[in-house]
């Protein structure tokens, strides 16, 4: 290999040389999060004490940020497959066909530690990685979406991380130019110490030019590109396996520091290069860096990887072979290139002023041996390192099954409008406007539908496909009952993606849980993939990427289990797509499934009670298969006006959200019966949609409901400037939308 290409056959050391082992005491075990059980595994897989480098290896390898220990036996349980699955779960990120030759790639990942710790650059880099994730194997990222959890509204820090982490995400996305189209956004007091962000992005590829990251064959060139190694993120994947305690802002410098602008021109460089035919594997160096990334390309292609790290660019001096292997600088990937293209694709990155070289070179030895400065310093057998972390199946202690609440067991409201502008105007329900108006969502000019709606949608460059995206989870509901809960996350975003008109075609996930050692802990956790697992399987669902992320608690007190939902689903054609905006004056209302007034775990329940308890609204599988199959079709049938799923909340929310969207008032008739009237407009009830129709079409379409055993029923009509309940009285909407626009921005001025 000639010094141009950036090694000298001469740097190569003896593959059999043994590095130097480092003095090992059990205070360095516990500092690199190993157990003691962990290092005699380790031992035993050696054969040796390791060396310096070689435990650090083995730390961030057997994290559960790198190694998903506590949760893999878990997720296999979990359904991956579907003819619409190119790739399942085991790569960069999931992919999906659209047809026509083309793929949707994403993946939600988490970045809740760094994000706490240093919230601009931890919402930042969090952005940037995910986006390498998706551009890694061959896509244009189209839409990012996030999922943010925050602690209430009124402690110490909580505008400090809110503001800090919208203006990361803005900061980043934008200088990307690539639109932030979704997302949401919750406070709860249980995360007062441990915020969640979690950012998910989508890209576009052609199928024939997907590129994956096992690195097959022998003696071909192991390139790094990008941006330069640094210090920053040493240690950051073993930071975030594990839980906060009084020192956690010593762990500042665990936080990586990113440059969109860098990353703009990894991505067009990339792109630039993956059209020729000189990429044989690719990966983004993530979380743990070259290690991980080199372990994992050697392992998935069977073969061994030698690197010499002087050749790594390196922006501080000094650094040692330890620093380099665990550094976490972002912008960077590894790539394995086909012998002889070395040159051309120099070019490439020389012409977007972005460093290139190559490290290393795959071999037949199966092993990871690490160069610097003439000395071997890490020689490691690389399927043992990728598959020898330890499997743990952790005992856990199911969630006993909650309480039934009546609708009579909540203290009744004395004025529905006033408790709807009460809960409208206040932290759960208010418009994200301030956060999502801080984003570039026009940006490539294919958003079709802006944030604020069920669910994004972006159209298909060049086509009049369009891509409808959304995320959520319910965590209260996820506390109360993990499985129902598990089941609501994956159902909402179902929901969401078919009320406008989307047929749902995959998810990814982020799961967020506390300490996995603690038995209601992992309970949470293995209810809540039960859930998730029979609803994805009910709803032909497949969930094809995502991420674990556990250790969310601070001196022992957990975050709620939040396993945060990403789907993704095709509008054939983006003409016959619904909104939940209002159209017209005079249309009807109906709405679609059963309401009974649900109010356990309901937002209606804390108002008027104080807090939340009791079992969540049940979801039943194949109710929630049948109204939204129904509703599609009358999308898709150019039947519909305007739609919405009811979920936070309740009805009259729903109705007042699509009233707001369209500038449009509504009279409602108080339809309620039995059910006291606050449960009854503000219950919880799943699977339900609020519809409006043209009165002409009215009867014929209740008609069809009844034919097809599915609940519906006329509510009200559209008309004027207010909600009005018959015995109720109204509510301006001028009124509402002041106070409903008002809360964020004064809660965060």
């Amino acid at each position: 290999m000639s010094e141009m290409n950036g090694m000298s056959d001469t740097t190569i050391i003896s593959e059999t040389e043994i590095p130097e082992p480092v003095a090992i005491t059990a205070e360095l075990i516990a500092e690199h999060g190993l157990s003691d059980d962990e290092y005699k595994h380790l031992l035993e897989i050696i054969g040796r004490e390791p060396s310096s480098t070689e435990l650090g290896i083995f730390s961030v390898m057997w994290s559960e940020h790198c190694s998903y220990k506590s949760s893999r036996y878990h997720l296999k349980k979990l359904p991956v497959d579907g003819p619409q699955v190119i790739q399942g779960p085991g790569e960069n990120a999931g992919v999906v066909d659209l047809g026509d030759g083309q793929a949707a790639i994403f993946k939600m990942e988490s970045h809740n530690h760094p994000s706490y710790i240093e919230p601009f650059q931890g919402a930042a880099t969090g952005v940037g990685g995910i986006m390498r994730d998706v551009f890694t194997m061959g896509a244009r990222p189209v839409a990012n979406l996030n999922a943010l959890r925050f602690g209430a509204p009124d402690h110490p820090k909580t505008s400090h991380l809110v503001n800090g982490v919208v203006a990361g995400i803005a900061a980043y996305g934008n200088c990307m130019g690539v639109p932030t189209v979704g997302g949401e956004t919750n406070f709860d007091k249980r995360y007062d110490q441990n915020i969640l962000v979690n950012a998910m992005c989508i890209g576009l590829a052609d199928t024939d030019k997907i590129f994956y990251s096992a690195a097959k064959g022998v003696g071909l060139p192991v390139v790094y590109v990008g941006s330069k190694t640094g210090r920053d993120g040493i240690h950051g994947a073993t930071m975030a396996s594990a839980e906060f305690d009084e020192q956690t802002d010593e762990k500042r410098p665990t936080v990586q520091v990113g440059d969109p602008f860098a990353e703009k021109l990894l991505l067009e460089a990339c792109l630039e290069l993956m059209s020729s035919d000189a990429i044989i594997a690719i990966q983004d160096m993530g979380a743990a860096g070259l290690t991980s990334s080199s372990v994992e390309m050697a392992d998935k292609g069977g073969v061994g990887f030698t690197m010499n790290l002087d050749h790594v660019p390196q922006r501080e001096t000094g650094m040692t072979a330890y620093e380099m292997m665990l550094s976490e600088s972002q912008e960077r990937m590894l790539m394995v290139l086909k012998p002889g293209s070395e040159a051309s694709a120099k070019a490439i990155f020389d012409k977007w002023d972005l460093d290139f070289a190559v490290v290393g070179k795959t071999t037949d030895t199966g092993r990871l041996i690490v160069h610097h400065n003439g000395v071997v310093e890490a020689n490691l057998p690389v399927a043992t390192l990728a598959d020898s972390a330890p499997e743990y199946q952790r005992p856990f202690v199911k969630t006993p099954k909650p309480n039934f609440v009546a609708p009579s067991d909540v203290p009744a409201t004395d004025d529905v409008l006033a408790t709807l502008k009460t809960l409208m105007s206040g932290p759960h329900l208010c418009s994200r406007r301030w956060i999502y108006e801080q984003y570039d969502h026009m940006v490539m000019g294919d958003t079709v539908q802006r944030p604020g709606g069920d669910a994004a949608v972006v159209r298909v460059h060049g086509t009049n496909k369009g891509l409808a995206a959304a995320t959520d989870v319910t965590p209260r509901y996820c506390y109360a009952d993990p499985y129902e809960g598990g089941k609501q996350a994956v159902v909402e975003t179902w929901r969401n993606l078919t009320a406008v008109g989307a047929s749902p075609l995959a998810i990814t996930n982020c799961l967020n849980f506390g300490n996995p050692t603690r038995e209601e802990i992992m309970g949470q956790f293995v209810g809540c993939l039960e859930g998730m697992g029979d609803a994805c399987r009910a709803l032909d669902y497949p969930i094809v990427s995502g991420n674990v992320s556990l250790y969310n608690e601070t001196n022992g007190i957990g975050i709620p289990p939040t396993p945060a939902i990403g789907g993704i689903g095709l509008i054939d054609d983006i003409s016959t797509q619904a909104t939940v905006a209002l159209q017209n004056e005079g249309d009807v209302l109906i709405v679609i499934g059963e309401t009974t007034g649900h109010v356990g775990q309901s937002l209606y329940q804390e108002l008027q009670s104080g807090d939340f308890n009791g079992a969540p609204p049940a979801v039943d599988l194949e109710l929630e298969r049948r109204h939204g199959d129904m509703v599609r079709s009358l999308i898709v049938d150019e039947r519909l006006q305007a739609v919405h799923d009811t979920s936070d909340g309740g009805l009259l929310v729903a109705v007042a959200e699509m009233c707001l969207a369209g500038k449009i008032g509504v009279q409602l008739d108080d339809i309620s019966g039995i059910v006291p009237a606050g449960s009854f407009w503000f219950g919880e009830d799943q699977a339900r949609y609020v519809i409006s129709v043209e009165p002409s079409d009215s009867e014929a379409l209740l008609a069809d409901f009844v034919n097809k055993g599915i609940p519906a029923y006329q509510i009200g009509i559209t008309s004027g400037k207010e909600i009005s309940i018959d015995g109720h009285g109204s509510l301006p909407l001028e009124q509402l939308s002041a106070e409903f626009e008002a809360y964020l921005p004064n809660l965060l001025a």
